[in-house]
């Protein structure tokens, strides 16, 4: 199934106030699209929007070609798991994953063998059929997580979306199941829509991630493609820690404001701009300047972290081997490895 948002706009209630502004967005079938961004990015209002759970006031929604804006939400072919799983908690496992089936209009509606021989099949595919007769307050989080995930599939959508499904869970359960959801898509040939503001997690799961900012789509591209060229100084600090060094760019160089960093040359308009580094691209050649650098503890991904000291302020890098005693001392910052951004 395939999503296609063309001049989508939609309002708060009441409110001239845009929720979403201008979004334009193509989700190719099968493809696994994560929307990411801060709070407040619109991720949810978006996600909410194409499940046909939240009206819009101007733009195309369509599915496979299709407008669907007058189509009822259950007629959508849309799978929706919510942040919070959402599981009833009177019911068995298998009455929850059962319950989209159960509720189908009477013309719909398989028959109880055939609803029982579905919900045999999930509790299977999510490796939960010990867990049948069990209920909701019974289960680990991760176990909630799946369930919610075999409620949302039971009645075949070709869409799965998925609003901050792993919030609740710790860190290793985590990644466990984003893995096995990831698994999940490829084998249920689906097209799936996650939201997210873990960037890490998106990468780790997503053909494309969707960087959001108030309302709007900033850029929408693979991981390396968003790592290689950042179209904005958000998109590159929202994707991992960022230092900032503002300067001018004169004549085919750019000289940053801080003298203990060396200049280096770029091909640009004449005018103020920043260079934005990641910590572990900064380089600092030793006996050429007038920085030092002190050791910090080091990093659990086992990187080597070291605050460098300058006249101009102090910030910390990162580096994959130890430096010597002579390379802490007397040391000139590069930053010709870093994104150049024109300032406003």
């Amino acid at each position: 199934m395939s999503i296609t948002l063309k001049d989508f706009t939609q309002y708060a209630p009441r409110s001239s106030r845009k929720l979403l502004d201008d979004i334009a967005l193509t989700v190719e079938d099968r493809s696994f699209v994560a929307l990411v961004g801060p709070s407040g990015a619109g991720k949810t209002t978006l996600l909410r929007a194409i499940a046909g759970l939240s009206s819009h006031s101007e733009g195309t929604l369509l599915i496979d070609g299709i407008p669907i804006h007058d189509r009822p939400v259950q007629d959508r072919g849309i799978g929706f798991v919510f942040q919070n799983y959402a599981l009833f908690r009177h019911m068995t496992v298998a009455r929850n994953i059962a319950f989209g089936l159960d509720v189908l209009p009477r013309s719909r509606r398989p028959d109880p063998a055939s609803i029982q021989h579905r919900v045999t099949e999930l509790l299977d595919l999510i490796q939960l059929p010990h867990l049948a007769k069990a209920y909701p307050d019974q289960l680990s989080g991760g176990q909630r997580q799946r369930v919610a995930l075999a409620r949302a599939l039971a009645t075949g959508p070709r869409l799965l979306l998925l609003d901050e499904p792993f919030g609740a869970l710790d860190p290793l359960v985590r990644r466990d199941i984003r893995r096995w959801l990831r698994d999940l898509h490829e084998r249920m040939n689906l097209t799936t829509i996650l939201v997210t503001h873990d960037h890490e997690e998106a990468m780790d799961v997503a053909d494309t991630l969707v960087v959001m900012q108030e309302g709007r789509i900033v850029q929408a591209a693979d991981s390396a493609t968003l790592n290689a060229t950042p179209a904005t100084p958000f998109v590159m600090e929202f994707l991992g820690e960022t230092l900032k060094f503002p300067g001018i760019l004169k004549a085919g160089r750019f000289i940053p404001d801080n003298q203990d960093v060396a200049p280096f040359p770029f091909e640009g308009i004449d005018g103020r701009a920043t260079v934005l580094i990641r910590p572990h691209k900064v380089a600092l050649v030793a006996l050429t300047g007038n920085a030092s650098v002190e050791r910090r503890p080091d990093s659990p991904n086992g990187l080597f972290r070291y605050r460098v000291l300058t006249n101009s302020g102090d910030f910390e890098v990162t580096s994959p081997t130890q430096l010597s005693s002579e390379e802490l001392q007397n040391v000139h910052i590069q930053i010709s490895r870093g994104k150049v951004f024109y300032e406003p």
